[in-house]
């Protein structure tokens, strides 16, 4: 596609300045799928790409989205491709940028060398280079909007989720702190007053109170600490990489996130195969944008196999063979090669691999306030159980 300017020779060159660049900061998921739609939407009326980053970016007002549709206009004008242009906006710069053939560098697309933080994601990046091969940019472009538009629901779900709690965990330490501090040291002196040397029974109770006091208190503190810096990660594209990357290791949350790998997975490789390639060119290059362990290892194993002369496994048999895809998912794939429409399959089994890892997350999301609230519930109880201890205490010891 010709990326050359038409119709704007009196516009600037964005970004030219050193001061634009710096200013660049990463996109949020809102931020990534409407810059993916809005092409998308130009692309289909048949303007070209360059054009409508341009017109993307007018009257849009100084904002992040903004500052990197002016970058990315200013890769394209040079003569880059879409996803070079997005790379070089994650502060390779030119060199950075032009010096690779390959728009789509897996994981670390997107950081390029010597780079800043970067501006679109490392995924979106890999796969606007997948569509950009394949001739299937306009699909590729409107599927990253999904992505990332469902991404950015998450997220604000969780946002919701923690805030809320967060706040009155706050509330639950400062109460705590001052009973435990303030308060039981006012019972024991008094305890000692009236109890003297009475039975040691007695002052068991007390013993139990402050332990149960701090123990609380400290529990309390922690997951306040987990729940703030939860609420703050979550509101930055940094902070949501990292929870992303928590959410692969928490056992409740790592089928989900297992699935969203395979979604990605497929989505390249129907791109690839629908362009014309071969399937062993389609793993191979739908290799680059999984970045999960333990997908990309199966994934790994399952090309070799294929690329083997001694065992030259199908597509289809390679994924069953390794356990990439379920069973069942493994024989519509099947169906699929025999069909002579694997590229179709894959399409769809990407969107029911989304759609499935969505509603997954949106379970173990939906349980976070309520586990939240029952922790406030049991430090509420152990609260009132380490003022009352020494009053039961003292009534000991006066009876």
């Amino acid at each position: 596609m010709d990326n050359k300017r038409s119709g704007h020779d009196d516009a600037p060159v964005a970004g030219a300045s050193g001061g634009a660049r710096s200013a660049l900061t990463p996109l949020s998921g809102g931020e990534v799928s409407s810059f993916c739609e809005g092409i998308a939407i130009m692309l289909a009326a048949g303007i070209q790409t360059d054009e409508a980053v341009h017109m993307l970016s007018d009257n849009m007002g100084d904002t992040p989205l903004h500052r990197a549709c002016d970058e990315v206009y200013r890769g394209l004008v040079s003569g880059r491709g879409l996803a070079a242009s997005m790379r070089a906006a994650g502060g390779a710069g030119a060199d950075g940028a032009a010096g690779s053939p390959d728009p789509g560098q897996g994981p670390a697309a997107g950081t390029g060398r010597g780079a800043e933080a970067p501006v679109f994601p490392a995924y979106a990046v890999a796969l606007v280079g997948i569509g950009e091969r394949s001739g299937r940019l306009e699909n590729v472009l409107r599927s990253l909007a999904v992505y990332y538009d469902e991404e950015e629901r998450v997220f604000a779900k969780l946002r919701a989720s923690i805030g809320y709690p967060a706040a009155l965990l706050c509330v639950m330490s400062v109460i705590l702190a001052f009973t435990v501090i303030g308060i039981l040291p006012v019972f024991l002196g008094v305890y000692d007053e009236l109890a003297g040397g009475l039975a040691g029974g007695s002052f068991a109770a007390v013993g139990a109170a402050v332990a149960v006091g701090w123990v609380a208190l400290v529990l309390t503190l922690a997951v306040t600490a987990c729940a703030l810096v939860g609420s703050a990660a979550v509101r930055t594209p940094r902070g949501q990489a990292r929870i992303l990357a928590l959410l692969e290791r928490l056992p409740v949350t790592r089928p989900a996130m297992y699935r969203l790998a395979l979604s990605r997975f497929s989505a390249a490789a129907s791109a690839y195969l629908a362009s014309g390639a071969d399937s062993n060119t389609a793993m191979r290059e739908a290799l680059r944008v999984v970045d999960h362990p333990v997908l990309h290892e199966r994934l790994e194993r399952a090309h070799d196999a294929m690329v083997d002369p001694a065992r030259a496994l199908s597509l289809s048999q390679a994924v069953t063979e390794f356990g990439v895809f379920e069973p069942v998912y493994a024989r519509m794939l099947a169906i699929g090669s025999r069909a002579g429409s694997v590229d179709g399959v894959l399409e769809r089994l990407s969107a029911t691999f989304f759609d499935d890892a969505v509603a997954q997350i949106d379970r173990a999301v939906d349980a976070v306030e309520p586990a939240l609230a029952a922790l406030l519930t049991v430090a509420v109880g152990a609260t009132l159980i380490s003022v009352m201890l020494p009053l039961v205490g003292m009534m000991g010891a006066i009876g």
